[in-house]
């Protein structure tokens, strides 16, 4: 008989960043990338990264993108009833050990016969997984680019989602904050920007510019490997502002506040909780 697997609160808030905030970044690598975007014009079909969980009304959490000839559309943490293709957990803990890739639980695959659809999928989450996980600094701009754009897309969506779980250090920060914006900037590149809003414990986020004015605090990096630098906690934050790489605009004092935050959704993200808790 095979070992019962306890879930636990972090098992639950890892899932939802990872099925709700990191998953849907499928669609980036596809749209910023024509090597792998370019493989699903003129294919109509929905797919499906989902796992198992008696928690949630119908057993299951899942994200599901709608393709229709090679324009993503997702549904995040919205189960579709029948997918084409579909990768499914049998736990919430074998899907966080995959996505951290802290080990290689395979989950079960629908729609293997649609084998060059499946491969393409693959390939594209093979990239994504690389980029991600990675712990150094990438060595080509455009990958330091894109790597740039995924954590500022993770990281304020993140922060939102544990707020929403009540995921304790998150929501003490939240429930007290007045309605303040918090920005990640590189300066010159419109792409390359993010926000998250908190306001007494409701939380949203988004990518661009806020349309709320001027942020209460921003982190405006010089370039993306600056930026990485912090995120990828290569470089200390403190030397990267006294060399100009980081220009913390609004409210500075709030810099550490902020970076917490941001290092508490990469704690469930690159699977740190997995190994802290000693659940692997």
């Amino acid at each position: 008989m095979a070992e019962e697997i306890k879930i636990t609160e972090s098992d639950v808030y890892a899932a939802n960043i990872f099925l709700g905030a990191a998953v849907p970044l499928l669609r980036v690598i596809c749209e910023s990338e024509p090597k792998y975007g370019d493989k699903f014009k003129g294919k109509f079909f929905v797919f499906q990264m989902s796992a198992l969980y008696d928690g949630v009304p119908g057993g299951k959490i899942a994200t599901h993108f709608v393709v229709e000839d090679g324009k993503w559309t997702c549904k995040a943490l919205e189960v579709h009833e029948s997918p084409d293709v579909e990768f499914q957990f049998a736990n919430l803990r074998k899907l966080n050990i995959f996505m951290s890739g802290k080990g290689m639980p395979l989950p079960r695959i629908k729609g293997a016969s649609k084998l060059g659809l499946l491969i393409s999928l693959l390939g594209a989450l093979l990239r994504m997984a690389g980029l991600m996980q990675a712990t150094t600094m990438p060595v080509s701009d455009a990958d330091k680019k894109l790597l740039t754009k995924l954590y500022f897309y993770l990281l304020p969506n993140g922060i939102s989602r544990l707020s929403k779980m009540g995921q304790p250090d998150v929501l003490k920060v939240t429930s007290v904050s007045p309605d303040r914006v918090y920005a990640l900037v590189v300066n010159g590149d419109d792409e390359l920007q993010s926000w998250v809003r908190m306001k007494e414990g409701q939380t949203s986020s988004g990518r661009g510019a806020s349309k709320r004015g001027i942020p209460f605090l921003s982190m405006e990096f010089r370039d993306p490997a600056s930026a990485l630098g912090i995120l990828m906690n290569i470089d200390n934050m403190m030397d990267s502002i006294e060399t100009g790489k980081l220009l913390i605009n609004g409210a500075p004092e709030f810099g550490d506040l902020v970076g917490d935050l941001m290092f508490k959704v990469a704690y469930y993200a690159q699977g740190e909780f997995l190994v802290k808790e000693k659940l692997l």
